[in-house]
């Protein structure tokens, strides 16, 4: 609709310009050949007031000298002040209509009937063509108000965003610090105390819990260094937080649980890897659960798929002794439902019959090359 509405004001503008010819002529008792053909031109040439606006106006001012006429003039007027950027062409052309309207002519003109030119009728008519000249340039100032206003909204609106990017460039720089220097530091103790424990233990078990201990951590602390670095790089190009492991890392998982697993089922091989790593922080986080809160307890993870789904669940039982108290964020649970949910997927988390605990993450199979996550 935006590119039929010029032509239709234009062909209105045209029409009224015929309008007042007609009522020109009529007042006049008629007119010569060479008067009808003037104004005709003076009426056909707004058409193209837009492209040519000065031009046009020029094409008016014949019209204008035999017949009294000021529709076509004032709308050419009206256009060239509206596109014109300096004052001086618009008051010009304003002074030639107020010249053009009143000098004496043999078939018409505002003072032709009287035979005299006055100067009351010059700065009249001056003053008259004036209000279009003024018109124009206030439509073209308000248009530039408002194309100044929009910049000047968009240059706060980037303003904003530089001043959020660095309040949270300095948040992230502060928690790389602590990260640094609280977190890595106590993860690097237990792993000093862990590797002493396994040199001074006596007996198998102790020292292969140790080793698990020293070696967790020595993990732990390469997972940190990863993320310190990236939490650092505020601003850059995104970036992986550590390698991101696939379902050919489950295996390894399960075994470092430090938990009775049974791992049963298959994936399909072509599976994408924002699914994979789903399934695996489905697993990682179920299993670091049952640690924490069911002590004891054995887990099942079992990995299926069907004709539109596929999925994971890991089920434990019951803990068979008591929970130690151990700082949790509960935010777990919450992020593998967001994983989930952007694959298309829902997650389910809930207690079984038998008092155990089991997690469920279904994903539809069209989201096995999804964008990353």
């Amino acid at each position: 609709m935006s590119a039929v509405r010029p032509w239709c004001i234009d062909g209105l503008v045209v029409v009224l310009a015929a309008v007042d010819v007609a009522v020109a002529l009529w007042d006049a008792g008629g007119g010569s050949a060479v008067t009808v053909t003037l104004a005709a031109l003076a009426c056909a040439a707004l058409a193209a007031r837009r492209r040519f606006p000065l031009a046009v106006f020029l094409c008016t001012l014949p019209a204008t000298l035999v017949l009294d006429i000021v529709f076509a003039p004032f709308a050419a007027l009206f256009t060239f002040a509206e596109q014109s950027r300096g004052r001086r062409g618009p008051a010009l052309c304003a002074l030639l209509f107020a010249l053009a309207a009143v000098l004496p002519w043999p078939q018409g003109g505002v003072a032709a009937g009287e035979g005299t030119w006055t100067a009351v009728n010059f700065f009249y008519t001056l003053a008259t063509a004036a209000s279009p000249v003024l018109l124009g340039q206030l439509v073209q100032a308000r248009r530039d108000l408002r194309r100044r206003l929009v910049e000047i909204e968009e240059a706060r609106e980037h303003e904003r965003l530089l001043h959020a990017q660095a309040v949270v460039a300095g948040e992230r720089a502060q928690l790389a610090r602590e990260m640094h220097d609280v977190v890595a530091h106590q993860v690097s103790l237990i792993a000093v105390q862990a590797g002493a424990l396994q040199v001074a233990a006596k007996e198998p078990g102790a020292r292969e819990g140790a080793r698990t201990i020293r070696r967790l951590s020595a993990d732990t602390l390469d997972e940190l260094r990863h993320m310190v670095t990236l939490l650092r790089a505020s601003g850059g190009r995104t970036r992986e937080l550590t390698p991101q492991p696939t379902l050919a890392d489950l295996d390894r998982l399960v075994a470092a649980s430090g938990i009775e697993t049974e791992l049963t089922g298959t994936l399909p091989a072509e599976l994408g890897v924002p699914g994979q790593r789903a399934v695996y922080r489905c697993v990682q986080e179920a299993l670091t659960n049952v640690r924490k809160h069911a002590p004891g307890a054995t887990a099942t993870v079992r990995l299926w798929h069907e004709a539109d789904m596929y999925g994971v669940s890991v089920t434990n039982t019951p803990a068979t002794r008591p929970a130690l108290a151990l700082p949790g964020s509960g935010q777990g649970l919450v992020g593998l439902k967001e994983r989930a949910e952007l694959l298309g997927g829902v997650l389910e988390a809930g207690p079984t019959e038998g008092g155990g605990y089991r997690v469920r993450m279904r994903i539809p199979h069209e989201n096995r090359c999804s964008a990353g996550v």
